[in-house]
């Protein structure tokens, strides 16, 4: 194979439609475009979401809903996750390591949802009221 010999593969390439070239061509006139309007004009187009005066559907419809950038940085972990994790000590690094918490995450909290058998010691993460309970219950302690 040299330089000189590579082609596209058969059918990758589609060859332009040219428009405007005459009666022949099969789209000479109006090439295509229908006749008079906005849309045959060069140059004349509208925004996306023009409706032509008409109030566009993005502004009928109400605002709803806002999400927070800084959820990114908080997430939060479940008694079950530590269970499985089966650490003794648990920080903000083990639990990235774990994958249980994403590596952008700053603040992570323990909720109260699934059980815990085993004694664990969280250092720099947070818990809920219940899930602390639950903790010190089996013997662990929560240093936030």
């Amino acid at each position: 194979m040299e330089l000189n010999s590579i082609k596209p593969a058969s059918g990758a390439k589609h060859a332009r439609r040219r428009v405007g070239r005459g009666i022949g061509s099969g789209l000479g006139k109006t090439a295509g475009r229908g006749h008079k309007g906005q849309k045959s004009r060069s140059g004349g187009y509208h925004k996306v979401g023009f409706e032509g005066g008409q109030m566009p559907l993005q502004r009928r419809l109400p605002k709803r809903g806002f999400k927070s950038t800084t959820l990114k940085y908080n997430a939060e972990i479940t008694l079950g996750d530590l269970e499985a994790l089966g650490a003794d000590e648990v920080d903000m690094l083990t639990l990235k390591q774990a994958g249980l918490v994403g590596q952008l995450a700053k603040v992570v909290k323990v909720i109260k949802t699934g059980e815990l058998t085993k004694k664990v010691m969280l250092k720099g993460v947070g818990a809920t009221a219940g899930a602390k309970a639950a903790i010190e219950a089996v013997g662990g302690s929560v240093a936030a």
